[in-house]
């Protein structure tokens, strides 16, 4: 009993230490109050990738403010990927529960629960790998986005920063990608594709929507409503 005791003293000890570790190693997110990232993780292991396969690549991304995107992507990116995010601290605890008995029905891992938080915190410095190490240092670095950024700030990054295909990173390289015109001349259907497109970026082309896409392009307008 006493061995048993000291073995379980002796974990809980070493994850504690090993969670104080994570978070002491978290990089230091106040910068982006007042500098624009220059590059993401997931840029990065795309071009490791392209490498690893012999094929040129390039990466297109230009950066714009705020005032420079259009709203209607703005709305559809929220209602598509968080519609909660004005109001929640970086994690959306009413999803997560709902993610888990999803998940729990299915038996099996089919929906995620990330907000646009967790999403910035993971392309920014993470990988698309699903371990709980990962996952611990994500939740961290989202709550030191929350804490440092205001959530403007944070929706800016995340439009000009993610993945919305092979090489096209930001809302205004896509916009220019796939209708020939700046983001802050986006209808409100070509957002609407664009915002339906988040979910499987490299696959799914807003330029020549599938089906699929084109059926989860109504699903983000009707989400969008009238206004």
């Amino acid at each position: 009993m006493r061995r048993s005791r000291r073995g379980l003293l002796a974990a809980a000890a070493f994850a504690f230490g090993y969670v104080v570790y994570v978070y002491l190693a978290l990089p230091d997110v106040r910068v982006f109050a007042t500098a624009n990232p220059e590059t993401t993780a997931f840029m990065q292991l795309r071009v490791n990738e392209a490498a690893d396969q012999g094929r040129r690549f390039a990466i297109r991304q230009r950066w714009v403010p705020y005032a420079r995107i259009s709203p209607h992507l703005k709305r559809a990116v929220i209602v598509a990927e968080d519609a909660a995010f004005f109001d929640h601290d970086g994690i959306d605890l009413e999803e997560i529960k709902a993610s888990l008995e999803r998940n729990w029905d299915d038996g099996r891992f089919t929906r995620g629960a990330s907000t646009i938080t967790q999403q910035l915190a993971k392309n920014l410095y993470l990988s698309p790998t699903r371990n709980p190490v990962r996952k611990l240092r994500e939740l961290f670095i989202t709550r030191r986005l929350e804490a440092s950024l205001s959530k403007r700030r944070i929706l800016e990054i995340y439009l000009n920063m993610i993945e919305w295909g092979d090489g096209i990173f930001g809302c205004e390289a896509a916009a220019r990608a796939y209708f020939g015109k700046n983001a802050v001349d986006l209808s409100r259907e070509e957002a609407a594709l664009l915002a339906a497109a988040i979910i499987n970026p490299r696959e799914l082309n807003p330029g020549h929507p599938t089906k699929r896409l084109l059926r989860r392009q109504q699903i983000v307008l009707r989400r969008m409503g009238t206004g």
